[in-house]
């Protein structure tokens, strides 16, 4: 039925339900789970004095992703302490964007997604992630009750 799985998650507590219903779900059906997080760069003049500050053996952590790139190691680590194959993408821009290219690269056959900004008035806003994947997903999408 669903081979392929695709979450986004940017560490919210919202995300992070999304993430955990995603990886039951893979883990149920013998899917592969595609974890998405989207990034706005980090600006150079802020990377060139956090490195500044850094011992030189962590410098290669202070990068435009950092922040990211933990959010996506703490999620798969959920899934693969699961027992679910997982795959992790980071990508600069819009998170929906990002989510929805992931699904399409995959081919997957679910989208998970939180319903936080899907209640009263909110809905309407376009820079909503679950509206938006909802509305031009390739694939099915399962939206979670997360409020």
């Amino acid at each position: 039925m669903f081979r392929s799985i695709v979450v986004g998650t940017d560490g919210s507590d919202t995300a992070s339900q999304a993430v955990h219903q995603a990886v039951d779900l893979a883990g149920a059906v013998g899917a592969t789970l595609e974890i998405v997080s989207a990034y706005e760069p980090v600006p150079a003049q802020r990377l060139r004095e956090e490195r500044r500050d850094t011992p030189e053996e962590l410098e290669w952590a202070i990068n435009p992703r950092e922040d990211v790139d933990a959010t996506l190691e703490t999620a798969a680590e959920l899934a693969r302490g699961a027992g679910v194959t997982v795959n992790i993408y980071s990508r600069q821009g819009d998170p929906a964007d990002a989510i929805l290219d992931v699904a399409e690269e995959r081919e997957a056959d679910l989208i998970v997604v939180g319903n936080k900004g899907m209640t009263g008035a909110k809905r309407f806003l376009l820079g909503s992630v679950p509206n938006k994947v909802s509305h031009h997903a390739p694939c099915s999408v399962l939206i979670i009750r997360t409020t």
